[in-house]
């Protein structure tokens, strides 16, 4: 069997989980992903947390001190979700030291409550890179209007950022633009721009779900031979405009003073359509300097039956911008499906979160001790 993670690696591309609990550090398993697996970085979400959290396991003791302190559940959470991301952080730190820095990351996101309030964002940013206080640390903000300014500010303040919820290329051009203001601000407020780092997580498998959802609508053969495509197609154009932006004479000058390039990231790349190959959004989407994160099924997915066969997105443009244009002439939108897809995004973590806020708000009753 060839070692498909291996020859990923080898093409590039990161691989990170998407994923995180207590018992991933407890048992040993997150240690061993990175051992055997090639896993260099793990990424978290509000959904994440919610079900490591909901399963129960590990908690229990943190939950009970925590109830006996009498904290409020947003204070609870933080201290839970933090001590998560410290543990899989120190055991990334080798990676992170390997790496120079680029890999061993861990991501922890700012409370999507905060989406669209661009200064509570900053100052939970700082807040929890405060909190995790580990150099290997990634404060996810989502890609909002309103995070723009936010992802700027944060790393004019020296804060590495995952840019999160990105689905439209305009809005991920407008992403670049953030962390190059970012770097600028940074560069004049004197820090040492090679300790910043920052990904931008491209969404992929939502995108289909959408689109694909809209072409059974239509029904049509034309609109069924489109069928899968769009996903793909979206994220190889956004390769395409970071190429642009990462070899533009502003970036030139950044990159002299020692900045980082803002990796693209695939994310949401467990495929959710039967019908198609479960390794898709990682075989077409093979390109150096990138960084897939994969739910553990996919990664052992890609891990047996990956197809890597080299770089998949170069050359690729002309086919992907055309069977975007032939979505518009279907009459589907792409504006109207990437703004809804957004708008669903930061709703979906945010009602995560809400149901994380419940049922841990019920665990610290059923923990609190009797009074007296």
């Amino acid at each position: 069997m060839t070692d498909a993670l291996k020859r990923l690696t080898e093409e590039g591309v990161a691989i990170w989980l998407d994923d995180l609990s207590r018992k991933r550090i407890t048992s040993g398993n997150l240690a061993e992903l990175i051992d055997q697996q090639h896993v260099v970085g793990v990424t978290t979400n509000p959904t994440i947390f919610q079900k490591a959290i909901s399963s129960g396991d590990g908690y229990e003791q943190q939950l009970a001190d925590l109830a006996a302190r009498k904290v409020t559940v947003e204070e609870a959470i933080r201290m839970i979700t933090t001590a998560d991301v410290r543990d899989a952080a120190d055991i990334l730190r080798p990676v992170f030291d390997a790496t120079e820095g680029q890999d061993g990351r861990v991501s922890i996101e700012v409370d999507p409550r905060l989406a669209h309030n661009t200064r509570a964002t900053v100052a939970e940013a700082k807040q929890l890179a405060w909190l995790v206080d580990r150099p290997n640390t990634l404060i996810k903000i989502p890609a909002t209007r309103a995070g723009l300014p936010a992802i700027t500010e944060t790393i004019g303040n020296g804060i590495s950022v995952n840019v999160t919820l990105i689905f439209s290329l305009e809005r991920y051009r407008e992403v670049m633009d953030a962390y190059l203001s970012g770097l600028e601000k940074a560069r004049e407020r004197g820090l040492d721009l090679s300790r910043i780092h920052s990904v931008a997580s491209f969404f992929v498998s939502r995108v289909d779900t959408e689109i694909d959802k809209r072409i059974d609508a239509l029904g049509t053969p034309e609109a069924k031979a489109l069928r899968g495509k769009a996903a793909v197609a979206n994220a190889r154009l956004a390769y395409q405009a970071y190429e642009e932006v990462f070899s533009s004479d502003r970036w030139s000058a950044l990159e002299n003073a020692g900045a980082n390039k803002q990796r693209p990231l695939w994310a949401s790349t467990g495929v959710k359509d039967k019908a198609y190959k479960d390794t898709l959004y990682v075989d077409e989407l093979v390109a150096p300097n990138t960084v897939n994160t994969m739910p553990e099924a996919t990664l052992v997915a890609t891990e047996d039956h990956g197809e890597i066969s080299g770089n998949t997105v170069a050359g690729t443009y002309e086919q992907a911008r055309a069977d975007l244009e032939a979505l518009e002439k279907l009459g589907i939108s792409y504006d109207e499906v990437v703004q809804l897809l957004e708008d669903e995004g930061v709703e979906k973590f945010e009602a995560s979160w809400n149901d994380l806020l419940k049922s841990t708000e019920a665990e610290l009753q059923r923990l609190a001790p009797s009074e007296g």
